[in-house]
C-alpha cells in the first residue's frame, strides 16, 4: 500500500514495525528545481541598519494621504476618463475628505491642462485641499505646468526625474552629477515661475521625487534630495515634500522601511521636510511597505483608491485607510459608504473591483462555511448579550464577531450577506439567516434537522441558496398553514378552561383529513391536553422539549413557539407564530403533527 503526501510524492509506510507510516522529515527534500531562468536575477541589496528602530514603533495616527487617481490612476486605465468622469472622481475624494489630490500632468497634453483649468475656474476645490501637479524637469514642461494653476487657493508642482543606474546608463546616458544636475536645474526652475506666473492668493508648495527611488543608491538619492533642498531652502513655513517612489516595487516590505529610516535619519533637515512614500504593487505587498515605512518615518502615502495604477496598480489608500480604522485608529477619511465609493470608482477607471477585494469586494463579509458561520452567529449572540448586561447598545462596546474584522454596518454594508449558505455551510449560517431576517431563534436540535433539510436541497440542485430561498423551504416544511396548506391536521379556533385542580381541558375546532371535527381533552396545561385531543384521531404524540420567544415589542408583538415531539416512533419539531402565545403552542404541535405524516 502506498500514500500521497502533500507534495503529490508517494511514500511507503510499511518501513514501521508496526506498520505505522514512515514519518517525512523534510517535506523540502521532495520539491525539484524549477528550471525557470533565475540566472537572469539577482536578490536586492539590504540595508546596513543594525541599529534600526522601526520594528517597534506603532502607527497611532493616520499619516498625511495624497490621492493619485487623477494622475497615476488615471494615466495607466485601458480608457482613461473622460472630463465628467475625472469630475466625478475628484467630487468623490474631496467628499470623502482628502485634502492633497494629484490632479494630473497638465504638460502632457490639452485634456488635462483643461481638467486643472476647469477645476480652478468653476470653484470646486475646498479652500482646504490642495492640488497637486506632475512635470518633468524641462523649461518649456514646467512653464506649462505652473500655467495651469494660476488663481488655485492652494497648489504644489511635483517634480521627478529618474535617479537609478540604469536610468542613468540607458536612457540619460549621464553621470550622477548630471542626473543631479536636472533635479537641481528643474527646482529652480520651478521656483522662477511659480514667482513669475502666481499670485499672492496661491500657497505654493513643491514636491521632489527621485523617480526609482527602489533601485537608487541610497548615498546617491539622499545626495540628490539634499541639492534639492539646498535650491528649495525648506523652512518653518516653508515644507518641501520628499517624495521616494517605489515605482517600481523590488523588495520586501522590511528592506524597504530600512531604506526610509536610513533617508530619515540622514536628511540633515528634517524637521522641514515631509518625507512621502508612494508604493506599487509588483510583488504584491504595497500595502505592507507603506505601513513599514510609515513606521519607519514616512509622513505621508500617496496611492489610489482600491489600487488602480500603473501594472499591478499603485497602493490602495480604500484598504490603508481602512487597516487603521480596523485598529481602532481613525483614518481620517470617510469610508462610511463604501459601496457608493466603489460604484464611483468602477464608472470612472471602467474597471470591475474584486468580489474579494479586502473591504469593499462583494463577499468580504460573507461565510460560507459550516464552521465560519456558526462561529459569527454565535459571535452576534454574544455581542447582544454583553451589551444587555452592561446597559449600552451594541454599537457602543468593543467589537468581537470571530472571521469579521470590521462591523459590516461601519461601511454601509447590511448583515444580509454576512451569511450566504451552499452545499459546505451548516446549522449556524442557516440559523442566522432566519434570527436576522425573520426573527426566529431556532433551539439548537431544530437547527440541526433544518439544516439537515437545506443540505439535502444543496447537494440535489447544487450552488447557493439564498435568504429568500431557505425563507420559502422554511415555511413549506414548518409553517403549512399559511400558502398553500398541507398535513392532516387543520386547526382553525379553540378554547381552554382550568377547573379546581388546575388542570386545562381544550376544545379545538379543527380539520382533520379534509372533514371538520371538534376534538377535546384535558391535561396540566394546553399542549397536554392538545396531545390527549390527538389520540381520538388516532395520533400518538408526547413532548420532548419546548420552548419560545417573542419576535417584536409592543402589543401586537408575535410569539414563536418551537416543540419537539415524538410522534408514532419519530422526533420533528414544529413551530407555531401567533399573537398569542397559547395559539402559537397549538399551531406549534399542528405543524410537528402534520410533518410527521407528510
Amino acid at each position: 500500500m502506498t500514500t500521497v503526501n502533500p507534495a503529490g510524492s508517494t511514500v511507503n509506510p510499511s518501513a514501521d514495525s508496526v506498520g505505522r507510516p514512515t514519518p517525512i522529515t523534510n517535506a523540502t527534500q521532495l520539491q525539484k528545481t524549477s528550471g525557470m531562468p533565475v540566472h537572469k536575477y539577482r536578490g536586492y541589496e539590504a540595508v546596513d541598519i543594525a541599529d534600526r528602530t522601526w520594528p517597534d514603533n506603532r502607527i497611532t495616527v493616520a499619516p498625511r494621504w495624497l490621492s493619485t487617481d487623477l494622475r497615476d490612476g488615471n494615466q495607466a486605465l485601458i480608457d482613461p476618463m473622460s472630463p465628467a468622469r475625472k469630475r466625478e472622481m475628484f467630487d468623490l475624494l474631496v467628499k470623502m475628505g482628502y485634502k492633497e489630490i494629484e490632479v494630473g500632468f497638465p504638460s502632457s497634453g490639452e485634456t488635462d491642462f483643461a481638467f486643472v483649468r476647469s477645476i480652478i475656474e468653476e470653484g470646486a476645490i475646498p479652500e482646504d485641499v490642495t492640488i497637486s501637479v506632475l512635470t518633468q524637469a524641462r523649461e518649456e514642461l514646467i512653464e506649462r505646468t505652473v500655467e495651469s494653476l494660476v488663481g488655485a487657493r492652494r497648489a504644489t508642482v511635483h517634480l521627478y526625474n529618474a535617479t537609478a543606474p540604469t536610468f542613468r546608463r540607458v536612457v540619460f546616458r549621464g553621470s550622477r552629477e548630471e542626473v543631479k544636475q536636472i533635479a537641481v536645474d528643474g527646482t529652480r526652475l520651478v521656483m522662477e515661475y511659480a514667482e513669475k506666473i502666481l499670485g499672492p492668493e496661491t500657497i505654493f508648495g513643491y514636491q521632489y521625487s527621485p523617480e526609482i527611488f527602489t533601485d537608487t543608491e541610497l548615498d546617491f538619492a539622499l545626495e540628490v534630495c539634499e541639492a534639492v533642498c539646498d535650491v528649495w531652502q525648506p523652512e518653518e513655513g516653508r515644507e518641501i515634500i520628499l517624495n521616494l517612489p517605489a515605482t517600481v516595487e523590488r523588495s520586501t516590505p522590511s528592506t524597504h522601511a530600512d531604506r526610509f529610516e536610513w533617508m530619515s535619519r540622514n536628511l540633515t533637515r528634517r524637521e522641514f521636510v515631509c518625507l512621502s512614500v508612494h508604493p506599487h504593487n509588483d510583488r504584491g505587498t504595497a500595502v505592507a511597505a507603506a505601513e513599514l515605512a510609515v513606521m519607519a518615518g514616512a509622513d505621508r502615502i500617496e496611492g489610489c483608491l482600491f489600487g488602480q495604477g500603473e501594472r499591478t496598480g499603485n497602493v490602495d489608500l480604500v484598504t490603508l485607510g481602512m487597516n487603521l480604522f480596523s485598529q481602532g485608529v481613525d483614518p481620517q477619511i470617510d469610508f462610511s459608504q463604501i459601496d457608493e465609493i466603489r460604484r464611483t470608482s468602477e464608472y470612472c477607471n471602467q474597471m470591475e473591483i474584486h468580489p474579494r477585494h479586502p473591504y469593499a469586494g462583494d463577499l468580504v463579509y460573507t461565510a460560507f462555511s459550516g464552521s465560519h458561520q456558526d462561529a459569527i452567529k454565535k459571535g452576534f449572540d454574544a455581542m447582544e448579550a454583553d451589551a444587555a448586561a452592561q446597559g449600552r447598545t451594541v454599537d457602543e462596546i468593543e467589537w468581537a464577531v470571530p472571521y469579521l474584522p470590521i462591523d459590516p454596518k461601519d461601511v454601509g454594508r447590511s448583515y444580509e450577506a454576512v451569511i450566504r449558505v451552499n452545499s459546505q455551510s451548516g446549522k449556524g449560517g442557516i440559523a442566522y439567516v432566519l434570527k436576522n431576517d425573520h426573527k426566529l431563534d431556532l433551539p439548537r436540535r431544530m437547527q440541526i434537522e433544518f439544516s439537515r433539510i437545506i443540505q439535502a436541497k444543496t447537494d440535489a440542485e447544487g450552488g447557493e441558496v439564498t435568504p429568500a430561498q431557505i425563507w420559502t423551504t422554511f415555511q413549506d416544511e414548518y409553517l403549512p398553514n399559511t400558502g398553500n396548506a398541507w398535513g392532516r391536521v387543520q386547526l382553525r379556533s379553540g378554547q381552554t378552561t382550568t377547573d379546581t385542580d388546575g388542570r386545562d381541558t381544550l376544545t379545538v375546532e379543527a380539520t382533520v383529513d379534509g372533514a371538520d371535527t371538534v376534538l377535546s381533552g384535558t391535561g396540566n396545561g394546553p399542549i397536554s391536553a392538545f396531545f390527549e385531543a390527538l389520540q381520538a384521531i388516532g395520533i400518538d404524540a408526547r413532548l420532548l422539549d419546548y420552548t419560545e420567544h417573542t419576535m417584536s415589542e409592543g402589543a401586537s408583538a408575535q410569539a414563536a413557539s418551537y416543540i419537539e415531539c415524538a410522534i408514532d416512533g419519530k422526533v420533528l419539531w414544529g413551530i407555531g407564530i401567533d399573537a398569542n402565545t397559547t395559539r402559537a403552542s397549538l399551531k406549534a404541535v399542528v405543524s410537528a403533527v402534520n410533518r410527521a405524516a407528510r
